[in-house]
């Protein structure tokens, strides 16, 4: 299970003397101090100079389904569907999914592709593009 942090880096944008950015970005931690450890770790050899970390909050996503071919970030509403068997109603059961794609139909196409073989019934309510620039999971080094 992860245990997804945003956070977001303030830095001067290279070739562009005195204009900084800020950009999120989501890491794999297991608290705020170790998500901060990480993103500085991951992002100090694509940074020349300084850099602020400007924010850190929970992202709550419920899965990821991760690929090397998407270009952008998608957050996806889902209902994942459940019969109460005591009372025999549906329940609806409202989890963010992260998808990485190119376009946003690749992104439904990544989220179904994600749910296949799966017994749960689910409904996609939104999906919507990111800012997100780069998403760094947990990686157990060898």
């Amino acid at each position: 299970m992860h245990n997804w942090f945003e956070c977001k880096i303030n830095y001067e944008k290279a070739g562009e003397e005195g204009k900084r950015i800020t950009e999120p970005y989501l890491v794999d931690a297991l608290s705020f101090t170790e998500a901060e450890g990480r993103i500085i770790e991951e992002m100090r050899p694509y940074i020349s100079g300084d850099f602020t970390i400007t924010d850190i909050r929970r992202a709550n996503f419920y899965e990821t389904f991760l690929n090397d071919t998407g270009e952008k970030y998608y957050k996806a509403k889902i209902f994942l569907i459940t019969l109460d068997e005591k009372s025999g109603t549906e329940k609806k059961k409202a989890v963010l999914i992260l998808a990485q794609a190119s376009t946003i139909h690749e992104a439904i196409k990544v989220l179904d592709e994600g749910f296949k073989g799966t017994l749960a019934d689910y409904v996609i309510a939104t999906v919507a593009e990111t800012a997100l620039m780069n998403v760094f999971p947990y990686e157990v080094k060898k």
